[in-house]
Parts: C-alpha cells; structure tokens; sequence
C-alpha cells in the first residue's frame, strides 16, 4: 500500500488553513521571536497566493479578547472570508469544516497560535474525524513557551502530523526552477522574507548579473574624500 505522507506537496494536493493570527494570541507566544513569527506567517501566506493554495483563515472571539487578525496577513487575500468561532478548536466549527471539504484537498498545511491548543486539537481531531493529512508549519506556529510549542509539536509528531516549514513549504510547492511562472514572485518572496538567503539572492542580482537594485527610491553615492 502506497504512503501518502511519501508525496510532496504540490500546488494541486494542498490547502492551508492560517488559525488565530491575532494580536492577544501573538503576545502569549514565547517560542519564537514575534516578528520572526510574522514575517514567516505572511511569508507562508504569499507562497500560497502565489500558487493559489485553497486557503482558510479563522479567528476566535476577536471582539471580547483576540482582536483582529494581522492586516499584513490579510491583505495578501483581499475579499478573503473570515470563520469566527467560540471554540479553542477550529474543527468544532461547521464553516471550517465545510471550507476544508469544499477545498477537496487532503494535505492540510497548518499555521496557527497557539502551537499547543488551537493547532494541537485541530491536527487530531482533523486526521481523527476528517480523514485529513496535517502538515504543521512549525516556524509559522507558536506556543506560550518553547516547551509547550515543542511538546505539542512532538505529540502531533506521534500522532501522524508532518512537521514542516514555511521556506520549505514553499520551495516544495516551486519544486523546480524551470518553472518560470511562478520563479519571479518566489524569489520576491525570498528577497523579503527570507534573511541571509535574501540577502544572498539579492547580492547575486545585483553583483553577479548586474540587475538594478530593488530600492525604488534614487540614491546617488558619493565618492570617498580623503580628510585633511
């Protein structure tokens, strides 16, 4: 019998589900830096725009405690519906569970907060009752401290949960640099989002090939002066 956690990901077998990217969410996550944190997330969420990943984003009880998902996440998917919900798990509610059977995609990519409650109960109860493969990004993820985030990771590790990461997700999704379609917006992604390998990308640009920079403002550089 084939394994179907032995397919990569692929832009025509995965959905991604973003859980709780909200403010007090974000200030109990002690497992990452919390920008680190954001950057990986709208990294991850514009790796999936790109490829057109089916997407879902929930929140919980965003008025009387969580508050608004970050706007840097949304605005990458504008019109984008958002499931509201009561329970610490979003597979206790019907629209989310619709939303992922209406997808029609098995490999379910996680990213959410919190590491050990949200993400952790909807890994389960998903492969459990919905028959779904989770794929947990665990750099786009955060828990109240890096033991919860890495017990809980641990745990869904066990349980069958594929344990990931934003870059690799995405580098899984282009899977070939001959695929010129979608080559440009990924190494745009990774000049911003990635760090070092960013930085690298750029100097090759730049110093290597001789493209113009990708400030958007005119600098001019003023040759050095010797003091007197």
């Amino acid at each position: 019998m084939s394994n179907p956690k032995l397919e990569v990901l692929t832009p025509h077998n995965s959905q991604i589900i973003f859980i709780d990217h909200q403010p007090q969410m974000a200030f109990g996550v002690q497992s990452i830096d919390r920008q680190v944190l954001k950057n990986n997330t709208v990294a991850l969420a514009k790796a999936a725009k790109v490829f057109n990943i089916p997407t879902i984003i929930t929140t919980v009880e965003t008025q009387s405690f969580s508050g608004n998902t970050y706007p840097e996440l949304l605005d990458v998917f504008p019109g984008q519906d958002i499931l509201e919900r009561t329970s610490m798990n979003s597979w206790d509610d019907q629209k989310v569970r619709d939303a992922l059977a209406k997808n029609g995609k098995k490999k379910v990519i996680v990213s959410g907060l919190w590491t050990e409650v949200c993400n952790n109960s909807f890994a389960l109860c998903a492969m459990l009752e919905g028959d779904y493969e989770i794929y947990m990004v665990a750099d786009a993820s955060g828990g109240t401290s890096k033991e919860a985030h890495d017990y809980a990771m641990q745990r869904m590790i066990q349980a069958g949960v594929v344990p990931v990461t934003w870059q690799q997700v995405m580098l899984e999704w282009q899977r070939d640099w001959a695929h010129r379609d979608s080559y440009d917006a990924v190494m745009a992604i990774v000049k911003e989002h990635s760090g070092a390998y960013g930085m690298g990308v750029d100097y090759a640009y730049t110093m290597v090939h001789k493209a113009p920079s990708r400030a958007t403002g005119q600098h001019e550089t003023l040759a050095p002066v010797p003091a007197k």
